[in-house]
C-alpha cells in the first residue's frame, strides 16, 4: 500500500468513529423524518432538532395538509409547506413536507388535517397526529 492509501483509510476510520460517538451521545441526526406510518405514535426529540413530516398529497384537487393543533411552546413551524410532485405531469400527486423546529422541552400534540380549507363543515379526508416529548 502507498502512503496516501494509509492516510485515506485512517481518515475514513476516524470519521466512522466520530459518527459512532456522536450517535451514542444523542448528537445524531438533527432532522427527524416521519411519514404516515408514524401516525398515532409518540416521538422523543431534543431541543434544536428539526422534525420533518412527509405525507402524500395532491394540492391540484384542492386538498392540502394544514396544522390543526400545535404546541407552540414546544414546536415552531419552519418555512412554508413544500410540495414535491411524483412526476412532471400536470395534476400529478406527490408529497407535502412540513418542518418544525424543536424550541423548548415539554410535551405537545401535533395534529395535521388533509382537507379543502374552504370546506368548513366537512370532516378532513385524513388526519395525522403524534405526541411529541422534548427533553
Amino acid at each position: 500500500m502507498e502512503k496516501n492509501e494509509y492516510i485515506i483509510g485512517g481518515a475514513v476510520i476516524a470519521i466512522v468513529l466520530i459518527f459512532a460517538v456522536l450517535m451514542a451521545y444523542g448528537l445524531g441526526p438533527q432532522e427527524v423524518k416521519l411519514t404516515a406510518a408514524d401516525n398515532g405514535s409518540e416521538i422523543e426529540l431534543k431541543k434544536g432538532q428539526t422534525l420533518a413530516i412527509t405525507l402524500e398529497a395532491n394540492p391540484t384537487t384542492g386538498y392540502t395538509w394544514e396544522i390543526a393543533e400545535l404546541g407552540e411552546r414546544v414546536l415552531r413551524q419552519v418555512g412554508e409547506i413544500e410540495f414535491e410532485p411524483e412526476s412532471e405531469l400536470i395534476g400529478a400527486g406527490g408529497v407535502q413536507i412540513i418542518r418544525f423546529e424543536v424550541v423548548n422541552a415539554g410535551q405537545a400534540t401535533l395534529k395535521l388535517v388533509y382537507h379543502r380549507p374552504w370546506e368548513t363543515d366537512v370532516e378532513p379526508l385524513r388526519t395525522f397526529s403524534i405526541q411529541v416529548v422534548v427533553s
